[in-house]
């Protein structure tokens, strides 16, 4: 499993999420994962029903950040929330 960090910069009004650090095997996994449940979004997911994150894939920036320690579940590990 490995750490990545996630953000997005397109909505960052009040009640929504500007970054998290997430475990997946791959960057594409960790792209798609939604901060509110830790699970990885479907291509039908995305768009106006996730109002506290962006509206795409290709809005979410993905950084490497290592190898996480054995044990660490997939899923989100904490997220940044801006609450209202």
């Amino acid at each position: 499993m490995k750490l990545f960090l996630i953000s997005q910069s397109q909505n960052l009004g009040y009640d929504t999420y500007d970054s998290g650090v997430v475990a997946a095997p791959d960057a594409e996994t960790a792209r798609n994962v939604n901060l509110s449940t830790g699970h990885p979004m479907t291509a039908a997911d995305w768009g106006s029903s996730i109002p506290d994150w962006c509206s795409g894939p290709e809005h979410v920036h993905v950084l490497y950040l290592g190898v996480a320690a054995q044990g660490i579940a997939e899923g989100v590990v904490c997220a940044s929330y801006n609450a209202g």
